[in-house]
């Protein structure tokens, strides 16, 4: 049983694509157990509470030092039983020390096909005009591991998109996301069955 707990700076879409997999019974092995946020008006938080799921504001702003933030993190993952940590949208670096605690069971979700276009910086629309620019002809998101680099650990699943000539950043994004609704629940589903990580590729 994977007990998640899902990280998110923003409004939570993917945070409710998954939460609505668990609901329908798609996800049996996967339970959310906690979700934090550094944005205290973030909308993943509403969700979460909206759902009966225990949310925590915890922004590093908060606290006097850097090990203070961990440790208060690595606390909330301890109370809630947390064995697998989500990152959905989450634009904070994650602590090392989280990454080696959690060593092989951190993921994130990116909005292109990594190895291309990943990389410090590179999140957002920043990925997006990134393709356009190139002229790729095909786009899509990425499933990883996190590790110490960004956006280089083990990829889980990839999906792929069309680029058209006429996309534009804007439509790109809104195509990217529809797939990054269905890839992230199904990630998780192939994790929670022991059939990951290993790279994977659907279309």
């Amino acid at each position: 049983m994977l007990r998640i707990a899902v990280l998110g700076s923003g409004r939570g879409s993917n945070f409710q694509a998954i939460l609505s997999a668990v609901q329908s019974g798609a996800l049996p092995k996967v339970r959310i157990c906690l979700v934090i946020s550094n944005n205290s008006s973030a909308g993943i938080l509403e969700i979460a509470r909206s759902n009966g799921i225990p949310a925590l504001h915890l922004s590093q702003k908060a606290f006097a030092t850097e090990e203070d933030f961990l440790q208060a993190m690595l606390e909330a993952f301890r109370v809630h039983d947390v064995n697998f940590v989500v990152l959905a949208g989450y634009m904070k670096r994650v602590h090392p020390e989280v990454i080696r605690r959690f060593r092989g069971r951190i993921v994130n979700i990116h909005p292109a096909l990594l190895p291309k276009f990943g990389g410090q910086g590179m999140y957002g629309h920043h990925v997006h005009e990134a393709v356009i620019a190139a002229r790729e002809t095909v786009s899509g998101a990425t499933v990883h591991i996190v590790d110490e680099e960004y956006d280089r650990g083990p990829i889980v699943l990839q999906r792929t998109v069309e680029v058209s000539p006429a996309d534009t950043p804007e439509t790109l994004a809104a195509k990217v996301l529809t797939i990054e609704h269905e890839l992230y629940p199904d990630a998780l589903r192939l994790i929670a069955e022991g059939e990951t990580p290993r790279s994977q590729t659907s279309h």
